[in-house]
């Protein structure tokens, strides 16, 4: 436990790890903000010291898992020309993919505050699935424009399939599902060989 009144360095990181760590080992009944601080080794009131109540938190997770994916998907351009275009955008997709736990989606689905609040960020410009596909679309044209996939390569739609099908699983993904990275590597090869 931290002492009191000492600054936690990280502390919405601390607080996101150990939400996900509740929400895995014991489900989303489970969640709640005293598991999540007891987990993170905090204070009792420290979520509710940071976040408005735990539709807020919740949000603010699912929004800090797609912004560090967009940040990673921003770096794509300048991978054109290396690696194989396939294997670049596997990376991106299942870093998309493997960005919130199932579990954490169907939590945030299931309370309408919190879907709302996910909602209207994305809507007010908060990076999220639109800023993964605009980066991928600006890797794709900079891959033709080297050469390595057809002028007649239709970048957007390439683009839009792939996040929306990685999308889709990521909602969809259960365990007695196929393996979504296994889908999305099939998926890839599909859109632009590999």
């Amino acid at each position: 436990m931290s002492p009191r009144g000492v600054a936690i360095p990280d502390l919405r990181e601390r607080l996101f790890d150990a939400a996900e760590r509740v929400l895995a080992r014991e489900g989303p009944a489970a969640l709640t903000s005293r598991a999540i601080t007891g987990e993170a080794g905090c204070a009792k009131g420290l979520l509710h010291a940071h976040f408005d109540g735990l539709d807020e938190f919740v949000a603010e997770l699912v929004l800090d898992r797609f912004a560090r994916t967009a940040r990673q998907a921003d770096g794509l351009p300048a991978r054109a020309g290396q690696d194989t275009v396939a294997d670049n955008l596997v990376t991106v997709a299942l870093a998309l993919l493997n960005s919130l736990d199932p579990a954490v989606i169907g939590l945030a689905m299931t309370r309408p505050a919190a879907s709302l609040r996910i909602r209207r960020a994305l809507e007010a410009g908060a990076p999220g699935f639109t800023a993964i596909q605009d980066a991928i679309t600006a890797y794709l044209d900079a891959e033709t424009r080297l050469g390595r996939l057809p002028d007649t390569t239709d970048t957007v739609s390439v683009a839009l399939a792939l996040v929306g099908t990685v999308h889709h699983l990521l909602m969809t993904s259960w365990a007695d599902t196929p393996d979504p990275r296994e889908q999305t590597v099939r998926l890839v090869a599909l859109l632009v060989g590999g």
